[in-house]
């Protein structure tokens, strides 16, 4: 039996023919709240699905209307419990490509598991091993904003659209943040140093660095490079072979290049989780002579008791977006800002779903941006 192609001018009105599903893969309700402001951006209604957990704490999905054919978009926002929010993702992709669904697109805010990018001693990559299930269930497209490291869109063999919140933390950076010419964008380590200095860029403000403050788990110290570990022996090393050893790294006391003397600090970074490194740097930009000290993030975690140390720190206020719910501690912390980030995340659906192009919501963005 032969399968006889359709016209080109068919196939083409096809792209948008079918329609647009979106579902809420979340079965905990206060995951949601972006779910909906998405749909009520696009005018749509949420596609009725039911996620829930077994007594035995399996999961599972029901989708209760029909996808065949049609572009469904599966939103998917990171609950406390990381794991049960991964495969309420997966299951729900694998339903809608078992129920023939055209294509599935994940819209994943804040993609879990992306501090663990890198090889580490004898760890593994577990965000690797995360891009390869999502693409085995059936997953064809993905939304994300602010990857940890960019270069996680390599470990899938889909399209990935990696989104900017920046446009919106530096809106509120401008209109929120009182005399905000006299300020001055603070990178916490030299490894957000080209974050800092985007938004210094942007914003035409000074740029100051803290270095030399206590070594965080992301450092080359604990690189796959350097696993096995180096052993000058007789039986490890042949005795006409003298490989050199690395000088040890040896960390200066902390210092701030820059002026911050008398201005506004705002402290830029993706993700705020455990706050301790923020509020050391909060301390040390007050002792340096800062007058309020801002912090900006695209994910805000804000994991344990983050809320009360950010309350009883030298910090003024905490700016995060709304890709990670977070009412709970907004209520234990009133220092907790919100920015809400579904207009760009619904543009970035109506985009796809009509086959336009996305460079829109990359203009102005360099290969150098973070």
């Amino acid at each position: 039996m032969f399968c006889v192609a359709p016209p080109e001018s068919e196939a083409k009105m096809n792209i948008t023919k079918g329609g647009l599903v979106l579902f809420s893969a979340n079965s905990n309700s206060s995951c949601m709240e972006l779910s909906k402001k998405i749909a009520e951006r696009l005018g749509v209604e949420m596609g009725k699905v039911q996620v829930y957990q077994e007594p035995d704490r399996e999961t599972r999905v029901q989708i209760q209307e029909s996808v065949r054919g049609k572009d469904v978009f599966i939103i998917q926002t990171v609950s406390k419990d990381v794991n049960t929010t991964i495969m309420e993702l997966l299951i729900m992709v694998y339903a809608c490509k078992t129920s023939c669904a055209k294509s599935i697109i994940g819209v994943i805010p804040y993609f879990p598991y992306s501090k663990q990018c890198k090889m580490r001693k004898r760890g593994s990559i577990v965000s690797k091993l995360l891009a390869s299930m999502m693409c085995k269930a059936g997953l064809t497209h993905l939304i994300t904003m602010d990857l940890h490291q960019k270069e996680i869109q390599g470990f899938f063999n889909i399209p990935v659209d990696n989104l900017r919140a920046s446009p919106f933390l530096l809106q509120y950076i401008q209109e929120e943040i009182p005399d905000y010419r006299n300020a001055v964008i603070v990178a916490k380590s030299p490894a957000s140093a080209k974050r800092a200095q985007s938004f210094a860029e942007r914003l035409r403000l000074g740029i100051a660095v803290i270095h030399g403050e206590a070594q965080d788990a992301e450092s080359d110290l604990v690189d796959g490079r350097h696993s096995p570990p180096m052993v000058r022996s007789a039986a490890a090393i042949h005795p006409s072979l003298e490989i050199p050893m690395l000088i040890p790294k040896e960390k200066p006391p902390i210092t701030v290049v820059g002026d911050v003397g008398g201005r506004t600090a705002v402290i830029v970074d993706d993700i705020i989780d455990d706050v301790d490194t923020f509020l050391a740097a909060a301390e040390t930009l007050k002792e340096r002579g800062a007058y309020k000290i801002f912090v900006m993030a695209t994910h805000g975690l804000l994991s344990s008791d983050a809320p009360r140390l950010i309350e009883e720190s030298a910090i003024d206020e905490v700016v995060v977006t709304n890709t990670i719910p977070h009412e709970i501690q907004k209520l234990q912390c009133p220092k907790i800002k919100t920015v809400d980030i579904s207009m760009i995340l619904s543009e970035a659906i109506r985009r796809i779903h009509n086959g336009e192009s996305m460079s829109y919501l990359f203009r102005n963005i360099g290969l150098d941006d973070t």
